[in-house]
């Protein structure tokens, strides 16, 4: 192995997909595969997606939708966010990928597209329920439907979908979200009344999944909860959950050497040996990703073994503290985080300890830390 490599469990995110389909019920399955797949890879997730019967994929940008197609997937593709003069819209209507409109200016570029590449360009309604981000407010809304509904009539675009995204969906019996699903029928409805019929209704995202039943519609958005983590602590973590972590971050135990009472150890000195002890060396830091606030807060895990990180992150390395006796060996395998299948924490129990989310953890890993993928059998 190099000196660090995310390990990635397509078998994880598979048997994740299909626990997810199971509740789902009779809704199709978005996977979410936006900002390389979470960190994961975006291309080795989106054919295994494919593979376990994924009816589209999601991304937030053209770009990343393009990729996709670049890729050789030929499935459908929503992208939802861009700035106006984006100069792939024209490359997404004509790779036949849907575009989340919201606004005036968007519908206009995507007709203006429409008409360049000279065919209709999909389009999905995205409504702002409740969440006040991306999304045409429902104050807006008849305005926009009237401009949708007559580019529709002049042959420029298809309506493949009305949707929404839940601020609170996590959170089982949340006020918000039924609030939510209130204003997205009632923009269902401000659709219907011009005609717009759209194929598909979609609102829920992972945690909706678990937490609200009555948001599934058509489709189902998931994300987070296909690479294995939780969508929030207060629907248990992802053992309660029937999910596997399908990320593992591992690095390789790079030094190993004694130290003396009142040692400190990496920058400023925050942390100092307390007796005769042993420090590793490991060979990743901040710069791939790993939060600078782990040190002296979480540990890793060698050959079983937890040892605390100590000192401050470096860009580039941190430090462990080994003990004084059986000391593992420079080359051993380092388990930051991952399923705990060797000992150490999960990215859930990062987060935590962190103050922060799952998503964040993953996410930040950088293109420093090789990609590494395995299936079962492989």
């Amino acid at each position: 192995m190099r000196r660090a490599a995310a390990v990635i469990d397509l078998s994880a995110v598979r048997a994740n997909l299909r626990q997810i389909r199971a509740l789902a019920g009779n809704a199709a399955v978005m996977a979410v595969v936006k900002a390389d797949a979470y960190g994961h890879g975006m291309g080795p997730v989106a054919r295994a997606a494919r593979r376990e019967g994924a009816e589209w994929l999601g991304v937030a940008l053209p770009s990343e939708a393009l990729a996709l197609r670049a890729m050789g997937d030929e499935g459908r593709i929503l992208a939802w966010l861009w700035s106006p003069g984006d100069p792939d819209i024209a490359a997404c209507v004509r790779a036949g990928i849907d575009l989340s409109v919201s606004s005036g200016w968007a519908l206009e570029e995507v007709i203006e597209a429409s008409r360049r590449v000279g065919t209709r360009a999909h389009v999905q309604v995205k409504v702002d329920t409740g969440l006040s981000r991306n999304g045409v407010t429902l104050e807006q809304l008849p305005d926009l439907l009237d401009a949708v509904a007559q580019a529709m009539i002049d042959g420029d675009i298809d309506v493949e979908a009305v949707w929404s995204h839940l601020a609170d969906g996590d959170t089982p019996g949340s006020e918000s979200a039924l609030r939510q699903v209130e204003h997205y029928l009632a923009a269902l409805e401000l659709a219907e009344g011009r005609g717009i019929r759209p194929r598909l209704r979609h609102l829920s995202n992972s945690g909706g999944l678990w937490a609200h039943p009555d948001c599934r519609f058509d489709l189902v958005r998931t994300g987070i909860a296909m690479y294995g983590l939780t969508p929030a602590p207060i629907l248990g973590d992802s053992r309660d959950l029937g999910l596997t972590p399908a990320m593992s971050l591992v690095a390789r135990l790079a030094g190993i050497k004694g130290v003396v009472a009142g040692t400190g150890v990496s920058y400023g000195g925050t942390w100092s040996a307390p007796a005769e002890t042993a420090l590793g060396l490991v060979p990743i830091g901040y710069a791939d990703g790993l939060p600078r606030a782990a040190g002296n807060l979480l540990d890793v895990a060698v050959d079983g073994r937890r040892y605390p990180i100590v000192g401050r992150v470096a860009m580039d390395q941190f430090v462990i503290d080994l003990g004084a006796h059986e000391l593992p060996h420079v080359g051993d395998d380092v388990y930051v985080f991952g399923p705990g299948q060797h000992g150490e924490r999960t990215a859930d129990e990062w987060a935590a300890a962190l103050d922060t989310i799952g998503y964040e953890v993953v996410t930040r890993i950088g293109p420093r830390v090789h990609r590494e993928y395995v299936e079962e059998g492989s």
